[in-house]
């Protein structure tokens, strides 16, 4: 059969796979809140005993939850050393594959990473591009470090004053930044959810459910006694008699000590208050205080004021700055908390009377579990010795309790990830690509104005084009890939949640921008103005064109055909994307050359450099050949551009019948032979436009220009 006789055949299951990918398209975009599931892990009793080998003995697997208790033989008996268990059990967060990072892990007694080792990972730039390397170092970095410190990802210029500090920094990956932060986030939650059952952590509370501090009431000046009032500030006071009763029965019922206080004299008081709510911060700190305050605050974190006035304060002779007081204590039920001072109190305003007072500012970290809608316990210390040469010390706590007014707090949303970070980190970046955008749409929407004149416009387009490749391209890598949509795929058929998308915010904000202008210009607006890929195709064409290399584009039957080649190759990718487990989807995603010269700067295996290169290279002779015939996801947003509702660009009846001007000179041959423009294959270069309202350019509007009559007029006679 002749191609002729064949595109009617081929036509047909085209239209039919373009409405299937449609409908899929539209499914991964409704289920992006899709409730995840458990997976069972892969280790058995024997595999943990060769990633674990003697000295440790591995014990029995838990009934209850899927853990294996390590032991190490002692002099006696066998001593617990930790627990031991697989990330992908408790925190199955899907990397960008799709498909979550498995990691096993070793916790001990305390709380403390004493080993981790990757089982199994499938994401892309740790796949071919990086290679495991960078991955292994970064989870490597985890071992020793506490659950009750909070783990950071990035650097610090000063990381070399961290030691003893609730917060610890770690190295990220360039290049792989979302990555890593999923695979921390998978490791601290499996982690926490296993100290949570096993070691006591946060009283067995998921952090997931803790309630969040109401911080979008309006502001109110409030004194002391407002906020004694409304139960923001609460305080406690013991007598020398409370403190004697304390101690009746014990070794030291008396205090023999020159601090003696009498019985009825005030022995201790203890003030306390939440410092997160402007109500109370605002209200008990300087400007440059509060600002301070929350400038050291991390998410989730929590800020107490506390105070004490009398003989016996929480504040020792050893007390020292910046470090955890010996003589107090917070409580949550039964979890002990550790606080530690901020450093801050220099800026705080203690109500009358207790001038002279000691205060602090101490920090709670959001690791630790606190949840300020429960009730929780500050105790001080006091101790009392008997005996001279080895004194028997005799301890008891005082307590005060305090929580919070339910008014002040809010019911938890659900999931409360680190992703949060990953928005506030790169918060300025994501301002510069808000201004671009921005910056396009107003191109777009008015496209007159940009077409009018032909240098403003070549002009403006191409420093477009150097913002795409250069900063959401190469700096920060917001390149949108096929990747995207087949980690959605499987995220999909395996029920897992799509949550894993907020940890690359640019990402994120590039696909809301490009899901609404697809409603409104088609696929045209990414493939044409944001792709970096695209936009560096786009320069190598016009530099082969000042370098007088002919352009060769193909005939317009062939070029039709080879355009329906996109569509096979997205069909086959989420096609494999949708079989569970399969492993040819990391292979097939490497039709598409984005990773290779965007994400990696084309450091990598040379079959994929030259795949790449073929491609650019392509561009040269068939005006970016990639796009138009093989890009799986522009093949995706032609598919979902079908959605467009507006033909934006304008027509004339003459378009077509007789005039063959824009289609001659359309480059993406997206204008058919009647004049109409196939947005599915249009890259908005605006050319037709220009064309369109152009005097010089348009066969129409000059042919009128011609025809036009010029009538003459007399000469007046002059006088």
């Amino acid at each position: 059969m002749t191609p002729r006789a064949l595109a009617p055949l081929i036509g047909s299951p085209l239209r039919a796979l373009q409405r299937a990918l449609m409908w899929l398209c539209l499914l991964t975009w409704a289920s992006w809140l899709a409730p995840g599931i458990a997976h069972a892990g892969v280790m058995d009793a024997a595999a943990m005993q060769r990633a674990f080998p003697a000295p440790f003995i591995v014990g029995a697997k838990d009934t209850a939850l899927p853990v294996w208790p390590l032991f190490r033989r002692g002099t006696t008996d066998e001593v617990l050393v930790g627990y031991a268990f697989e990330s992908i059990d408790f925190a199955p967060l899907p990397g960008f594959s799709g498909t979550p990072m498995n990691v096993l892990v070793l916790l001990d007694a305390k709380g403390v990473f004493l080993d981790l080792q990757l089982i199994s990972q499938h994401e892309p730039v740790f796949v071919e591009g990086l290679g495991p390397v960078p991955l292994l170092s970064f989870i490597a970095q985890h071992k020793g470090i506490s659950l009750k410190q909070h783990i950071k990802v990035g650097s610090n210029l000063n990381r070399a004053g961290q030691a003893g500090s609730s917060n610890v920094y770690i190295d990220g990956v360039a290049k792989a930044t979302a990555s890593v932060r999923i695979v921390n986030q998978s490791i601290v939650a499996a982690a926490l959810a296993v100290a949570r059952a096993k070691l006591g952590f946060a009283a067995s509370r998921d952090p997931s459910l803790l309630a969040r501090v109401e911080q979008t009431t309006p502001f109110q000046t409030l004194d002391w006694p407002a906020l004694f009032d409304r139960g923001l500030a609460q305080s406690q006071r013991w007598l020398g008699r409370d403190v004697d009763k304390a101690f009746a029965g014990t070794a030291t019922p008396r205090d023999d000590s020159p601090q003696a206080v009498a019985p009825d004299a005030l022995h201790s008081e203890l003030l306390v208050s939440y410092l997160n709510l402007p109500d109370v911060g605002r209200n008990l700190m300087k400007p440059e205080g509060w600002a301070r305050l929350l400038k050291r605050l991390e998410p989730g974190d929590h800020a107490l004021l506390v105070a004490s006035r009398g003989p016996h304060g929480f504040m020792g002779d050893d007390f020292v700055r910046a470090a955890v007081p010996d003589r107090l204590s917070l409580r949550q039920g039964e979890l002990p908390m550790e606080i530690r001072d901020m450093d801050i109190d220099d800026a705080v305003t203690l109500p009358t009377g207790w001038e002279g007072a000691s205060y602090k500012v101490f920090r709670v970290i959001g690791a630790a579990g606190l949840d300020p809608a429960q009730a929780m316990s500050l105790s001080l210390r006091v101790t009392r010795l008997k005996g001279v040469v080895y004194p028997e010390r005799v301890s008891q706590d005082f307590t005060l309790a305090y929580r919070l007014p339910e008014a002040y707090v809010s019911a938890p949303a659900g999931e409360q990830q680190d992703w949060r970070s990953s928005w506030t980190s790169r918060a300025w970046e994501l301002g510069v690509l808000g201004a671009g955008l921005l910056v396009l749409s107003a191109m777009l929407w008015r496209p007159s104005w940009l077409v009018r004149d032909e240098a403003r416009m070549r002009w403006l387009r191409n420093a477009y084009l150097v913002y795409t490749i250069g900063f959401i391209g190469f700096f920060a890598q917001g390149q949108l890939s096929i990747v995207n949509l087949t980690g959605v795929v499987q995220a999909i058929v395996a029920g897992r949640s799509l949550g894993f998308l907020l940890y690359d915010p640019m990402t994120v904000v590039l696909w809301a921008y490009v899901a609404l202008t697809l409603l409104v210009w088609g696929r045209g607006t990414f493939c044409g103005w944001l792709c970096p890929f695209g936009a560096l195709q786009d320069l190598i064409s016009q530099l082969a064109k000042m370098a007088r290399v002919r352009q060769r584009p193909l005939h317009r039957d062939w070029d039709r055909r080879f355009k329906r080649l996109k569509y096979g190759v997205l069909a086959v990718i989420l096609g494999l994307a949708a079989i569970p487990g399969s492993a040819l989807v990391d292979s097939a995603v490497e039709a598409e050359p984005f990773k290779t010269a965007i994400t990696l700067g084309f450091v990598r295996h040379w079959p994929f450099v030259l795949w790449a290169v073929a491609m650019l290279g392509l561009s040269a002779v068939v005006y970016k050949g990639y796009c138009r015939y093989v890009c799986p996801l522009g093949a995706a947003l032609a598919v979902m551009g079908r959605l467009r509702r507006w033909n934006w660009i304008p027509r004339r009846a003459e378009c077509g019948t007789p005039c063959q001007t824009c289609r001659h000179r359309c480059s993406y041959q997206a204008i058919e032979p009647s004049g109409a423009v196939d947005y599915t294959e249009c890259f908005q270069c605006m050319d037709c436009v220009a064309i369109h309202d152009s005097d010089t350019r348009c066969a129409p509007l000059i042919s009128a220009r011609k025809a036009k009559v010029i009538p003459i007029q007399p000469l007046k006679e002059s006088t």
